[in-house]
């Protein structure tokens, strides 16, 4: 009884009623389609970066920091005889790093080189062009890095290092491929070179700064050697999803706020106005916690309307923007933002979904529980007589 007379209360409200319900609506969605989006950047951006860089893991020489490139010269080491067996069976490709400069158009750049094996499959850097029969030094670049350089596929760049002797010498590469990629951490300030070749020039034989694993599984530990989870690998990228989130939760909470505001006066109106319905109620035999109940539910069920109504117009966008995505409007490498395309595609996990029912349902019940505390110290014969005790 308590359920249909509530339901009949809200609907008899009118216009009031539905735009209560539309407000909380539009926070489902709101709530919904941002964190979507977060999750659908993260799980995008964790995918690429495993693809193109870290694989399942990575063992690091002891002393090597990648936001210290002044002492990179002396990151390397010799790669320990169980790691030399995984990469001669594709388990695993080893990588060394070295500053170096280059000489674009007469302008002097510093840079990092790398070496990698041209014959890998591990990662998805396309290593197969480093070959070359006519003995030159080919080199890949990524795109965003050669746009900034203003070189283009087939050009030669002078190219200059120090091997471990601290002698300098210098030669031209060519650049033999220019790859795409949304992964910053192969492509900013970086260009890549056969690593039998790289250390060779070095000479440093059998050596390399990390070791990329194909088993996130494997994690033996070696002497000067330290291995990286994913985890560990992807923490910049998770501590940047959480501070956009948290960001987020600001409109949230706002846009929570209205709807809770609104469903509040709704409330202490209905109280109000309904004085006399209430004595007459309660004369009839109607305790005081079943009407607190009941105005509790009349609240409660805009939030479960607002459900229906936001998945009338919510359901349809959120589809079409997990198909087509939301395009950015520009290069998100611009911002320095690794892992991100174009467009972002939204996930939606029943966790998310269920979590953000739950959270409004809740915030609504206790918005609409609040007014109704008058009711417990609300005489019948007061009310029907259109008074409310203070």
């Amino acid at each position: 009884m308590i359920f249909k007379l509530a339901m009949k209360n809200i609907l008899g409200a009118g216009f009031r009623t539905w735009l209560n319900i539309f407000i909380l609506s539009l926070s489902y969605f709101s709530i919904i389609a941002l964190q979507g989006f977060f999750l659908g950047w993260q799980d995008d951006a964790s995918r690429e970066m495993k693809n193109w860089d870290f694989a399942g893991g990575q063992y690091w020489q002891e002393t090597y920091d990648p936001y210290d490139l002044f002492t990179l010269e002396n990151i390397h080491a010799v790669i320990p005889e169980d790691l030399q067996k995984l990469i001669t069976e594709d388990e695993a490709i080893s990588i060394l790093f070295t500053p170096a400069t280059i000489y674009p158009e007469g302008r002097m750049r510093k840079i990092v080189l790398k070496g990698i094996d041209p014959e890998q499959s591990l990662i998805e850097l396309p290593t197969k062009y480093l070959t070359d029969p006519d003995g030159e030094i080919n080199c890949i670049i990524g795109a965003g890095f050669a746009d900034n350089l203003n070189i283009k596929e087939g050009d030669f760049i002078v190219l200059r290092w120090r091997d471990k002797n601290g002698t300098y010498d210098a030669r031209d590469i060519k650049v033999a491929h220019v790859f795409s990629t949304t992964v910053l951490t192969v492509e900013n300030n970086q260009i890549w070179i056969s690593l039998p070749i790289l250390q060779k020039m070095l000479g440093l034989p059998n050596e390399a700064t990390i070791i990329t694993m194909k088993d996130e599984m494997y994690n033996k530990e070696f002497s000067g050697w330290q291995y990286r989870d994913l985890d560990l690998l992807l923490i910049d990228l998770t501590n940047m999803i959480k501070a956009k989130t948290i960001g987020s939760s600001i409109m949230y909470i706002l846009m929570l706020f209205l709807a809770m505001i609104a469903i509040f006066d709704t409330q202490i109106l209905s109280i109000f106005r309904r004085r006399k319905e209430m004595g007459t109620m309660m004369a009839m035999g109607m305790t005081r916690s079943k009407i607190i109940q009941l105005f509790t539910l009349e609240g409660t069920l805009h939030a479960v309307l607002a459900i229906l109504v936001g998945a009338l117009y919510g359901i349809p966008l959120l589809k079409h923007f997990e198909k087509v995505g939301m395009q950015i409007g520009m290069d998100a490498k611009e911002w320095g933002l690794s892992g991100l395309d174009d467009a972002l595609y939204p996930v939606y996990g029943w966790k998310l979904v269920v979590g953000t029912i739950i959270l409004v349902m809740i915030t609504t019940t206790i918005v609409s529980f609040l007014p109704t505390r008058k009711i417990a110290k609300l005489k019948p014969t007061d009310a029907l007589r259109g008074k409310m005790t203070r």
